[in-house]
């Protein structure tokens, strides 16, 4: 593993509870001391997971909600009330179901081309940092544009969770995690379907000039997790953990 946060797997046969704790455990730490808990979200199946195992999770470890902002790492530009839309998705099935008050919700502004909705994002955050969100319009999962978190803001976090379920997932968790040989460059072409005959070769994140998004995300002062289920850890020949720390 290169320079950066140690990177602890934990495969679990159902990450959902585990991953809810993980969240509601650091919110509370970081509301403590009066502070404000900052949560980059993804979509896909994440919303259902949270929305199911989050809220009691905060019955057990309150942690004030009131007091979190919520962003997006990667959203499609599409209306909140899309079924495409992350955004919308937590706003319609997570929030409702976390006691009130509820947190403040940061959402890319409806209607703005990639470039200006990247940028429009980007001071909404008021991070000062170069490039903390990039327009993408050639996303190779449709709807083509949308945009997304850089490497910087992902590495400023206290702790990241990637979260991966379903056999559908383990030759690119594979290729997330254990190093290749010889090393495998990133292309938006390289989907599973493509890394399927990649599941004997790993990345690791050391010398490779363009492995893939995930491989190179590791927060120097920060906790690195990846909480998977059996089916989407069952290319994996690490050992692995079955909690989460």
């Amino acid at each position: 593993m290169a320079p950066g946060a140690a990177c602890r797997v934990s495969v679990l046969p159902e990450p959902g509870p585990g991953l809810a704790r993980f969240v509601a455990e650091r919110a509370a730490a970081a509301v403590a001391g009066g502070g404000r808990f900052t949560l980059g979200l993804s979509g896909g199946s994440l919303v259902e997971l949270l929305t199911r195992h989050l809220p009691p999770a905060i019955e057990s470890c309150p942690s004030a909600p009131a007091r979190w902002l919520l962003a997006f790492c990667d959203e499609r530009l599409v209306p909140p009330e899309h079924p495409d839309s992350t955004a919308g998705a937590y706003q319609a099935r997570l929030l409702p179901r976390l006691p009130g008050p509820g947190p403040r919700v940061l959402a890319p502004s409806p209607g703005l081309a990639p470039a200006a909705a990247a940028a429009d994002y980007a001071a909404k955050l008021r991070q000062e940092q170069e490039a903390v969100v990039a327009a993408i319009t050639d996303s190779p999962k449709p709807p083509p544009e949308r945009i997304t978190f850089t490497l910087p803001v992902l590495n400023a976090a206290k702790a990241v969770a990637f979260v991966a379920t379903g056999e559908g997932k383990a030759a690119v968790v594979k290729v997330c995690i254990q190093p290749p040989h010889p090393p495998i460059p990133w292309k938006p072409s390289l989907v599973p379907e493509t890394l399927s005959r990649l599941s004997r070769q790993r990345i690791l994140e050391g010398d490779e000039e363009n492995p893939l998004p995930a491989a190179r995300v590791r927060p120097p002062s920060g906790q690195l997790c990846w909480i998977l289920d059996e089916a989407a850890a069952k290319e994996l020949t690490i050992p692995v953990e079955n909690s989460i720390p």
